[in-house]
């Protein structure tokens, strides 16, 4: 009889232990390895969980005809210390999102209109393509090299969502051309030519 009273007294004491269920970004603390701190649970409502910036479709008059319009932590404070975010991806005719990892997170791609070409290079120097249509899904490993372009005449859409709420971004065009990273450096690194490279940098607005 002891026993039992004493398992129901613990279980009740786990059951009515504090338990956080949730953390919503206070943006305006630091961003940590960690995330942000929490907002105060007196001021959370379910607008902090609720996010309607990817309704619209973005602008994709721009030298790549894409655009990416994202959902991360800092646009969606319900994301914090949750591990995922999202984004909306839209590309336009010839439409391409270049090279370009995420440090922080892998990725996982829905397609909901067009068809999009997409692929991954792996460590192994393995490059895996596929041209994915409406309803379908691929996956990029974390920190592998990836890219998405629109596949036809006719504008594409899909919603990438990522294992962190701040998977991070590189774009390797632009960590190339539109940083100062020397032109001679750049040519020696890479084996591309100069005259190249210097075109490269005054498209993107690099300098060096």
């Amino acid at each position: 009889m002891f026993q039992i009273i004493f398992l129901l007294s613990l279980f009740l004491s786990i059951s009515n232990a504090s338990v956080q269920d949730f953390c919503v970004a206070d943006l305006k603390g630091s961003d940590t390895p960690s995330g942000f701190p929490c907002k105060s649970a007196t001021t959370v409502t379910v607008e902090d969980f609720a996010y309607s910036g990817l309704i619209e479709p973005a602008n994709v008059t721009n030298i790549i005809n894409a655009a990416v319009t994202p959902a991360f932590v800092a646009q969606f404070p319900g994301l914090n210390g949750l591990g995922l975010s999202a984004a909306r991806l839209d590309l336009g005719p010839a439409g391409v999102i270049p090279l370009h990892s995420h440090p922080g997170a892998s990725e996982l791609l829905i397609v909901t209109q067009g068809h999009i070409t997409a692929g991954f290079v792996s460590s192994a120097n393995t490059v895996y393509i596929k041209t994915l249509k409406k309803g379908e899904l691929m996956v990029f490993p974390q920190g592998l090299l990836h890219f998405q372009a629109t596949a036809g005449k006719r504008n594409a859409v899909a919603f990438p969502v990522f294992s962190s709420a701040s998977p991070g971004l590189q774009i390797l065009d632009f960590a190339l051309f539109a940083s100062n990273f020397s032109t001679p450096l750049i040519a020696k690194t890479t084996f591309l030519d100069p005259v190249l490279i210097k075109k490269l940098k005054s498209v993107l607005g690099g300098s060096g």
